[in-house]
């Protein structure tokens, strides 16, 4: 597979779409992002993680991740160019369209309306 690396424009138009919640991070000169989920559960985390593997397997793409019962953090790097390809981007914006299947909605009762 052919890893195209991500440029400096591409980088910051993802940090800004996705108004900075992936966080770059530098570690041993490989650049990475990362982001922390919330769920209501361990169900939900589990399950956001099972569908996230299952795209990450047809691409051959895999995350680094951490889950503790309802909080979830993926890490997105290309180890073979050591640092960020465009399949890390394509990658986490998958997990973000994901995780709105399983975001949590607040109950209609707490919900206020302005009419």
């Amino acid at each position: 597979m052919t890893y195209k690396p991500v440029t400096e424009t591409q980088l910051n138009e993802f940090l800004d779409a996705s108004k900075q919640t992936w966080k770059l991070q530098e570690c041993d000169s490989v650049q990475k992002i990362t982001k922390n989920f919330l769920f209501s559960d361990f169900k939900a985390a589990f399950a956001f993680m099972t569908r996230i593997a299952l795209e990450a397997e047809k691409l051959d793409h895999h995350p680094e991740w951490s889950n503790v019962y309802n909080r979830l953090t993926i890490t997105w790097t290309t180890h073979y160019i050591k640092g960020l390809s465009e399949l890390d981007l394509k990658m986490a914006k998958v997990c973000d369209s994901v995780f709105y299947l399983f975001a949590v909605v607040a109950p209609q009762d707490k919900i206020t309306s302005s009419n």
